[in-house]
């Protein structure tokens, strides 16, 4: 019997690379639900492909590019996910990327038997949230990051007890080993990844670090280990993803090609799969380098330093006050060092010490009131 999956976020790049192997394995695979918010050419050409008995999107715009066409294939659209009905999907892929894809991966937890999540933002804003409503629907979870995906493979049935250390390995981004003017980089260039094929917002976080950061924060919340546990380390290759330091002098780690269809893959099949799409050799003659962190050339890493600020309500801080100051620089309203610069600046400010002091996100709607507190203090 074909699987039933539904894909928030279709039109971007984990969405499409997601497309990319079921249309290896149609006989295996039925698409029930995809979703967009702007690129509506895609999803077009995705529901003429895939077939889909429904469309989520709550962009009006992008609601009446595509009404004549779903009237046409008979395919349904809905604007809130609790308009489904009676169904239960195999998987679930949570792609929308940002703050945004909060609400519709919790909402669609309860159409769900298994969800593989790649929006960090969403984990980093809410996971206490997330997790409950797994628990109360019986939903089991997957983190398709790679790294997240890496660590959950290389301490699945193991002892926490033991573990040391774990070792979160970035690119360095483009501009690692280069002479380059920070204050002058453009966002095409900070976009501009060596080594994944990405959004432009990740992307731009990778070359500041602040992805790293920020997949820091997720892994604590997903694992339930202390923020200290973690490390990052330079790997230029992205080739290893992930190191399990050991209490008893033994370390794991877990390669695979820079390809995002090999964790999103292996999460879809679960211990099925076999590659035939995508390279799967191992690289013997390749160097494999690893570099610390110099603070001082990358000053995003001070971040994980400020304790105060690293809470539930402070994580919510950090990811929103990062993605507003990554917009404006895309928008080329500040520099490319701003970011982070202006980041801390933030988090050190009184403003946000009171702040972190009289709220706490129990409810929801408070993850919302900070996202607005936060935007409130960028300008």
């Amino acid at each position: 019997m074909k699987k039933k999956v539904c894909i928030l976020g279709s039109t971007g790049s984990i969405g499409s690379s997601t497309l990319e192997i079921i249309s290896k394995d149609k006989k295996s695979f039925h698409v029930v639900l995809l979703s967009a918010n702007r690129n509506f050419k895609l999803l077009i050409s995705q529901s003429i492909k895939y077939k889909p008995k429904y469309i989520y999107s709550n962009n009006f715009f992008l609601i009446e590019k595509i009404k004549s066409f779903c009237k046409k294939k008979k395919i349904v659209i809905i604007t809130d996910i609790n308009q489904l009905k009676k169904i239960k999907f195999d998987i679930t892929v949570s792609a929308i990327s940002g703050i945004a894809g909060l609400l519709p991966t919790l909402n669609i937890i309860k159409f769900s038997k298994k969800i593989l999540i790649a929006n960090k933002e969403c984990i980093i804003c809410g996971w206490k949230f997330i997790y409950e409503e797994l628990k109360k629907y019986n939903c089991s979870f997957t983190p398709i990051d790679s790294e997240h995906f890496s660590i959950l493979n290389l301490i699945q049935n193991k002892n926490k007890g033991l573990i040391k250390n774990i070792y979160l390995t970035a690119s360095g981004g483009p501009f690692f080993g280069k002479k380059v003017n920070l204050k002058e980089v453009t966002p095409a260039q900070a976009a501009k990844h060596p080594n994944w094929k990405m959004g432009k917002k990740i992307s731009i976080d990778s070359a500041n670090l602040m992805n790293k950061i920020l997949e820091v924060i997720e892994a604590s919340l997903i694992f339930k280990m202390p923020i200290s546990k973690f490390k990052i380390i330079i790997h230029p290759q992205s080739l290893i993803h992930a190191i399990v330091e050991f209490k008893n002098g033994l370390s794991s780690m877990l390669h695979h090609h820079n390809d995002m269809k090999i964790p999103i893959a292996n999460s879809l099949y679960g211990d099925f799969y076999t590659n035939k799409a995508i390279n799967n050799n191992f690289v013997f003659k390749k160097k494999l380098s690893f570099y610390e962190v110099d603070i001082k050339k990358i000053p995003s890493i001070k971040i994980l330093g400020l304790t105060k600020v690293l809470n539930e309500t402070g994580f919510v801080l950090i990811n929103v006050l990062n993605e507003t100051l990554v917009h404006k620089f895309i928008q080329n309203k500040i520099l490319f060092t701003d970011i982070v610069l202006k980041l801390l600046n933030i988090l050190n400010s009184k403003t946000v010490k009171n702040y972190l002091k009289n709220n706490k996100i129990r409810h929801i709607n408070d993850v919302f009131k900070t996202y607005n507190f936060c935007r409130s203090l960028v300008h």
